[in-house]
Parts: structure tokens; sequence; C-alpha cells
């Protein structure tokens, strides 16, 4: 019998699919508990679910620790970007009581998080970028000068997805665009993470037109590279992957593997690139389960198996962590009916 592992999924969203994977990989020896700020889809597919306090919320860690001691839980694993440099600070409480929150390092995850720091680290390690800028006048001279043109895209630092994401064709949209998104940041969740630099809270970034990939990047739960899965996307909804075909393309699985190392990541790592007469751009870094995630399992990856085996102490099978290219898959929409 193996080890009974108890998995503890937060902000979990619309990911069902992820519910369902990590109940298969337990196989009945423990749960799979969702937990969210609101009733969520994913509560539906949950052996148990929760809703919690906001992330923001003074009382949200104590109430996560307090489930997790009630509810023997093993290993809380975040589904979204904003929950993770929250869970990143608390580590040690959880690891205190006996979980595991498979989440990087603060350093990492601010990083990633911050996408203007994520364009210095990726400019500071000689890796392509999308030029970018954090004010309307740096990025309008750099046009005069041309090192930019347009159309640009302009968009909150911190965020995730198409949230208030816009293309500027000319001077004057990226004004109106600018003012638009800071306004929107200041209604949603995104002015939590802009209370750190209030004066510079939207990234303007050039438009880097080309096919788009994107990678799963695997560590084990010791920041140890396993292995890089990149996916050919063929259609986007709402900021996510639509429609992908995993590929065979050893550039790309080195420049995740060297990602990988200059990170040093734990767990899965979701990574944007665009390729462009030849050369690969690095978009967005989310240390997380990505929303391309799904179509790398379709083509036989099963990553909630291999931390489940990593957990328990056990080196998981070598196919799990690996895909069979050319495997195209595509994202349904279904109706849960949720049930007291």
């Amino acid at each position: 019998m193996e080890t009974e592992i108890n998995i503890l999924l937060t902000s979990a969203g619309r990911r069902t699919y992820l519910v369902e994977y990590f109940k298969e990989a337990i196989a009945g020896e423990g749960k799979v508990h969702v937990a969210n700020s609101q009733t969520c889809p994913a509560f539906a597919a949950a052996d148990q679910w929760v809703v919690t306090p906001l992330i923001y919320d003074k009382n949200y860690i104590p109430f996560l620790l307090d489930y997790c001691r009630e509810n023997r839980i093993t290993m809380l694993i975040s589904l979204f970007d904003i929950d993770l440099p929250v869970l990143a600070n608390h580590r040690n409480d959880f690891f205190q009581i006996g979980v595991d929150v498979v989440v990087s390092d603060p350093e990492v995850v601010e990083l990633c998080n911050d996408k203007w720091k994520t364009f210095q680290f990726l400019s500071r390690n000689d890796l392509l970028t999308p030029k970018s800028f954090l004010n309307p006048k740096e990025a309008k001279a750099a046009v005069r000068r041309g090192i930019l043109s347009y159309p640009l895209i302009v968009k909150p630092r911190w965020g995730m997805g198409s949230l208030s994401v816009f293309q500027a064709d000319n001077e004057e949209e990226l004004d109106i665009f600018y003012k638009k998104i800071v306004r929107e940041i200041q209604k949603s969740y995104l002015r939590f993470e802009a209370e750190k630099d209030p004066s510079a809270c939207v990234l303007i970034q050039e438009k880097i037109d080309g096919q788009e990939y994107g990678l799963d990047i695997i560590n084990d739960l010791d920041c140890r590279y396993q292995n890089t899965i990149p996916k050919r996307k063929g259609a986007m909804r709402s900021g996510e992957t639509d429609f992908a075909e995993t590929v065979d393309n050893e550039e790309l699985k080195s420049l995740g593997e060297k990602i990988s190392r200059l990170l040093n990541h734990r767990g899965n790592l979701d990574m944007d690139v665009f390729e462009a007469d030849g050369k690969y751009y690095i978009l967005e870094m989310n240390p997380r389960f990505g929303g391309g995630y799904p179509f790398s399992h379709a083509a036989g990856a099963n990553l909630p198996k291999a931390l489940v085996s990593w957990e328990r102490g056990i080196s998981p099978k070598e196919e799990w962590l690996t895909v069979r290219p050319g495997i195209k898959a595509c994202k349904d929409i279904k109706i849960l009916v949720m049930e007291e």
C-alpha cells in the first residue's frame, strides 16, 4: 500500500482537469482537496472543497494552515500567479506542520510575476525577449530613435492571461491604453501587486510577430532539471492556449534547460516563446502549472504522478516526464452541475 497523500490545490478556479489528474495520480490513497475564494468549477471534481478568504486577507494563511492540519494535507499546490508569492513567503510555516508547498523560492516567484524583472533577468543573461518600457515617454522616445515601432503591447506589469492587455497602433492609442490600464489595475486584484511600485505598474512592450510556443520546463522537488516539453500553439482564448501540438524541437529544449539552471525553480514552469526570423524570444515565465499543461498530459506526460512519486521519495517513471511529438489537442467547454 502506498503512503497516503492528501493534496490541496489552491486558487483552483476552472482547472477541473488538474483535479482529475491528481485524483488519478494518488489512485485512492488519499484525497484531492480544492480551495478557492469563491465557488468555482473545480469544486465539482474535488473529493473535498473549501471557500477561503481572499489571498491578501490577513486570515488567508492562518485559514489554510488550520485547514491543512484538520485534513492532514501532505502537499499544497497553487494554480494562480498572485497566490504564489504569499505561499512562498510562508512555505516554512506549512513545512512545520508537515505540508510540502510545491512553490519556488520567493525571489524566483517575484522575478516571474513581475514582467519588468523578467525582462531585466532575460536581458542580463543574453536571452532574446521583447524590448520593454515602464512609461509612455520612454517608449515614444524609443520609437523616435527607431529602436521600437508600432504596434506596441500595453499590459499590467503584474498579472496573468489576457487581463487588461491592449495593442496600441499609434501614439494616441498608447496614451489612452496606458491610462485605461492604470484605472483597471486599481479596480482589480492587481492593485495589491501595483502597490509595490504604483508609478510604474504598466509595461509597454515590443510586439513580436511569429509562431508562439508554450514550454513546460520540469524540475523535481529539489529543483533539479528533468525535461522540457515544447508545444506549438494554434489558437488562444482569454489568454490561454486553446489548441496546441507537441513538437520535437531541440533548440526549445535547450532553451528550457538553460532557464531551469538559471532559475532553479521547483516543479513546473510554464514559459511562452515566440519564434520570429529563426530566433526565439521569451515572453513570459510562470512558475506553476500553466493553461498549456493539459496538452503535455494528452501527449503522454503525467507531472501530477511524478510530483506524487517525488513526494513519496520514489523516482517517477521516465515516460511521465516525456511526450509523443505530433499530438494535437484542443480544449472543450462543458457544463458542470454544482451540488451542495
